[in-house]
C-alpha cells in the first residue's frame, strides 16, 4: 500500500511576502489576485499535492478505468444577488460549466449547496431556485443533488451557492498552460468586462449613457465549436473571471515560463463599459466576465478558431489579442495605441470584490 504524503508542518508552510504580511484573511485573498495566488501557493498547495491539483486547471482531469472525467467546484457569493443579466443562481450554473469546458469536457450534471441566512425572503429564494433550474435546462445540465444550511441571522448575507460538476472527456485533448509554444495566438471570444461593470453599475446606484448587462453563459458550446475546428491546435483556454484577462494571461505566462504580447487596440471592450471603467480608473482587463473564453491556439489554427467563433451567438466579436512569445518570461505586457509598451500585472487582491 503507498503510504500518504505526511500532512507539512506549520514550519513548512512559512512563505514569502506577501501571504505572511496578513495574520489574517483579507477579501483580497479571494479576488482571484496575486494574494489569491499566494494562498495556494503557499497553503493550499502543501497541504493538498496531487498530481490534478498540480496542474492548476480551472477543473480536475481524472483517469477513472477507461473513462476520463472533469470534475470543478466553486462557490458564488456575489453581491447584490440580482444584477443586469443574470442573478446568482445562474451565475453558479455558469460559472462551473464553463470550468467543465474549459478542459475540453462536456458537462453532464450539477450538485447545488445553498447556504441561507435566517430571514432571507422565501421569494427572493424562489426567484434564485428557479432562474437557477432554467439555466441548468437551458444549458442541458441537470442539478442531480444538493444540500441546503440555515445559519443565524447576522452570520450570513442573503445567499451563498456552491454548485460542483462532472463532465466526459472524449477528445485527446491535453489542455493546460505547460503546452503553450513560442507563436502561439491569444484569442479572445468576445467584449470584456461586462459582468464586472454590470455588478458595479447595480452596487453602487451608478448610471451610464447605456444600459450594461453581465455577459454571465455557458460556454460549452462554444468550446465544442472551437475543438471540432481546431482539435489537438489547442493549447490551453480559460474563462477570466476573478481578476478578469489580466489574471488568466499572467498565469499562462507563469505557469509556461514564456512570455505574452498582446495589442491594447485588439481587445473588444463595448462603448459604455469602457466610458463606466475610464470614470471609475479601472483597467478593463482587470475586471471579471462571465460569459468570455481565452484560447491559446497554434498559430496555422488561429484565424479558423476566430471564424468558427464568430459564427457562434457568443462569440461573434472574437478577436486574435496577442501572441506567446520567448522574451521576458513570465510576463505579459501590452502594445498601446502609441506604440509604447505596459506591463500587465496580477492585481494584488481584487479590484471589484464580490464579483462572483
Amino acid at each position: 500500500m503507498t503510504e500518504r504524503p505526511s500532512m507539512p508542518s506549520p514550519e513548512a508552510l512559512a512563505c514569502p511576502l506577501p501571504l505572511r504580511d496578513y495574520p489574517e484573511i483579507v477579501l483580497g485573498h479571494g479576488g482571484g489576485g496575486q494574494l489569491s495566488s499566494e494562498l495556494l501557493e503557499h497553503l493550499f498547495l502543501p497541504a493538498f499535492r496531487n498530481p490534478a491539483l498540480e496542474e492548476r486547471n480551472d477543473a480536475a482531469v481524472l483517469q477513472l478505468g477507461d473513462a476520463r472525467i472533469a470534475i470543478a467546484t466553486d462557490s458564488f457569493v456575489v453581491r447584490p444577488l440580482f444584477f443586469p443579466g443574470g442573478n446568482i443562481g445562474e451565475l453558479a450554473v455558469h460559472g462551473t460549466i464553463n470550468d467543465l469546458a474549459m478542459v475540453g469536457a462536456r458537462p453532464c450534471c450539477l450538485s447545488a449547496a445553498f447556504i441561507i441566512e435566517e430571514g432571507f425572503p422565501m421569494e427572493q429564494l424562489a426567484r434564485i431556485t428557479h432562474a437557477m433550474g432554467r439555466a441548468a435546462e437551458a444549458a442541458g445540465v441537470p442539478i442531480v443533488t444538493g444540500d441546503t444550511k440555515v445559519v443565524e441571522h447576522g452570520h450570513g448575507d442573503g445567499c451563498y451557492i456552491n454548485t460542483t460538476g462532472i463532465g466526459r472527456i472524449t477528445s485527446d485533448l491535453r489542455l493546460g498552460p505547460r503546452r503553450l509554444v513560442p507563436g502561439d495566438r491569444i484569442v479572445l471570444s468576445g467584449t470584456i468586462a461586462d459582468h464586472g461593470m454590470a455588478i458595479m453599475s447595480v452596487r453602487e446606484g451608478l448610471e451610464f449613457e447605456a444600459p450594461i448587462e453581465s455577459d454571465t453563459a455557458p460556454l460549452h458550446e462554444l468550446v465544442e465549436t472551437v475543438v471540432e475546428q481546431a482539435g489537438t491546435e489547442i493549447r490551453a483556454m480559460r474563462d477570466p473571471t476573478r481578476g478578469g484577462v489580466a489574471a488568466s494571461l499572467n498565469e499562462f505566462a507563469s505557469q509556461s515560463g514564456l512570455g505574452i504580447e498582446i495589442d491594447d487596440q485588439a481587445i473588444p471592450v463595448a462603448p459604455a463599459v469602457q466610458s463606466a471603467c475610464e470614470i471609475l480608473g479601472i483597467d478593463p482587463l482587470a475586471v471579471a466576465n462571465e460569459g468570455k473564453l481565452l484560447a491559446v491556439v497554434a498559430p496555422d489554427a488561429a484565424e479558423d478558431v476566430v471564424h468558427a467563433m464568430q459564427r457562434h451567438r457568443l462569440g461573434c466579436r472574437a478577436a486574435i489579442i496577442g501572441q506567446v512569445v520567448r522574451d521576458h518570461p513570465g510576463m505579459v505586457v501590452a502594445r498601446t495605441a502609441i506604440g509604447a509598451t505596459r506591463v500587465i500585472t496580477t492585481q494584488i487582491g481584487e479590484a471589484l470584490p464580490r464579483i462572483c
